[in-house]
C-alpha cells in the first residue's frame, strides 16, 4: 500500500468526517476550528472489478476484500488539522500541519459548500466556496517555496540533482526536478534562479501532487453549478460526508445493505426516527447518484493519480499462489509501469533476479518492458 492521499481543507469544513466516512475511524468531529491537532491516519479503498469473475471462481483477497465481484483495493488516507491563511507562516500551527503532508502523493481539498463558515472556520453566511480552493493552493504554493528558500544556499551553484535531493521528502524525482526546470526554462547545471524563477518552480512541483475538490454539505441545497463554474478546470466532487457516514454506520450495525459508493442502499431493520432520517439519504442519494464521497477519492486515484489494479499470480494457469489463494494481491500501479515495476513492488529481490513475466490471460511469455494494463493477471519468473 504505497499510495497516500492527504485529506485537506480549513477548519470546519467536514474533513475530519469526510475521513472518518472513508476509514470508520472516529477522528473528533465537531463544528468548531482546530478539533483535529494531530493527524489522523486510516484506510480507504478503491473499487475495481475483481477478475476473478473470468474465472468463474471467487478469488482469496489477502491484502484487501472482494464482495458481489468488486474488489476493494487500500488506499492509506492521512487527515491533518485544518489550514487557515497564512499558514506558510507559521500561523495556526500551519508549518507543522504542511509538514504533515509531505508524503501525500495527492490531495482531497474538502471545502464547505454550504458556505456557512469563513477560511478561519467561524460560522459566517454567503462565503464563496472557490475562496477556500484559492487560498489552499497559495499557501501550499507558498510552503514549497518556503522549503526552496530555506535550503537555497545549498542549492545555489549546483546542478538540478542536488535541488531533487533537497525535495526527496516531497517524493520529487530528479526525472520529474529536470521536466519542471525544462519546461520553465531554467539551466540545470548550474542552478542561479531568481527569486520568481524559484516560485514558479514550486508552483510547478505542486502540481506533481494532483487535487480534487470535494464540495461538502451538498445536503444544505448548495450551488453546485456554480461553484464548478468559478474553479474551471479543477474536478469537483458533490458530496455529504455526514451522510456516507451515517450509511457506513448504519451498515455496520446491519441496520441497512448498503456498499461505499452505491446510489442506493436497503432497510434492513430501523425504528420509525431511523427510517425518517435514512428516507432524507436515500432522497440524496437519487438526486446526486451517491454521496460522493467513494468518488471523490476513486477520481483522485484513478484520474489524478492515473492508477491502475495489477494481479501478481505465482501459478498462471490457475491464477493462484503457491497456497491456493486465487488472485491473492492487488497492486495499484501508475499508468505506464511495467512487468519489472510489477515485480520490484512485490519484493525487491524479485526485479533484481527477474527473468521475464507471464500474462496469465493469454499465457504469452512478456518481457520486462512489457507496460501493464488496467486488470492484468501477472506471473513473474525469476531466477535463483
Amino acid at each position: 500500500m504505497s499510495l497516500l492521499v492527504g485529506i485537506v481543507g480549513k477548519p470546519n469544513a467536514g474533513k475530519s468526517t469526510f475521513f472518518s466516512s472513508l476509514t470508520m475511524v472516529d477522528a473528533k468531529i465537531a463544528p468548531y476550528p482546530f478539533t483535529t491537532l494531530e493527524p489522523n491516519t486510516g484506510v480507504g479503498h478503491v473499487r475495481k472489478k475483481c477478475p476473478h469473475l473470468e474465472r468463474g471462481k471467487k478469488c482469496s483477497p489477502q491484502d484487501s476484500a472482494c464482495e458481489n465481484g468488486i474488489r476493494y483495493v487500500p488506499v492509506k488516507l492521512l487527515d491533518v488539522a485544518g489550514l487557515v491563511p497564512e499558514a506558510h507562516k507559521g500561523r495556526g500551527l500551519g508549518l507543522q500541519f504542511l509538514d504533515d503532508l509531505r508524503t501525500a502523493d495527492g490531495f482531497i481539498q474538502v471545502v464547505d459548500g454550504s458556505g456557512k463558515s469563513d477560511l478561519e472556520g467561524n460560522p459566517t453566511q454567503g462565503a464563496d466556496p472557490a475562496d477556500e480552493v484559492r487560498f489552499l493552493e497559495l499557501e501550499l504554493e507558498q510552503w514549497i517555496f518556503g522549503i526552496l528558500e530555506k535550503n537555497w544556499k545549498k542549492i545555489k551553484g549546483r546542478g538540478i540533482a542536488e535541488l531533487a535531493e533537497i525535495l526527496t521528502g516531497l517524493k520529487v524525482t530528479i526525472p520529474q526536478a529536470e521536466r519542471i526546470a525544462k519546461e520553465l526554462n531554467l539551466p540545470l547545471e548550474r542552478i542561479e534562479w531568481n527569486e520568481a524563477e524559484r516560485l514558479s518552480f514550486a508552483k510547478k512541483i505542486l502540481e506533481t501532487k494532483p487535487m480534487v475538490v470535494a464540495a461538502n454539505k451538498m445536503d444544505s441545497g448548495a450551488d453546485l453549478k456554480a461553484l464548478q463554474k468559478e474553479l474551471h478546470g479543477k474536478k469537483v466532487i458533490p458530496c455529504s460526508a455526514l451522510y456516507e457516514l451515517v450509511l457506513r454506520k448504519a451498515a455496520k450495525a446491519g441496520s441497512i445493505e448498503y456498499w461505499p459508493g452505491d446510489a442506493d442502499f436497503k432497510i434492513l431493520k430501523a425504528t420509525k426516527e431511523q427510517e425518517e432520517a435514512l428516507k432524507r439519504v436515500k432522497d440524496y442519494l437519487s438526486t446526486h447518484g451517491s454521496s460522493g464521497v467513494q468518488q471523490a477519492l476513486e477520481s483522485l486515484v484513478f484520474g489524478g493519480l492515473h492508477r491502475i489494479a495489477a494481479y501478481p499470480v505465482e501459478d498462471e494457469s490457475k491464477w493462484e499462489d503457491r497456497k491456493g489463494n486465487l488472485l491473492p494481491n492487488v497492486h495499484l500501479m501508475e499508468e505506464g509501469s511495467t512487468a519489472i515495476d510489477l515485480a520490484e513492488r512485490v519484493h525487491t529481490d524479485l526485479a533484481k533476479k527477474f527473468i521475464g513475466a507471464i500474462d496469465a490471460k493469454t499465457g504469452k511469455r512478456i518481457g520486462k518492458e512489457y507496460v501493464l494494463k488496467d486488470s492484468d493477471v501477472i506471473k513473474i519468473v525469476s531466477g535463483r
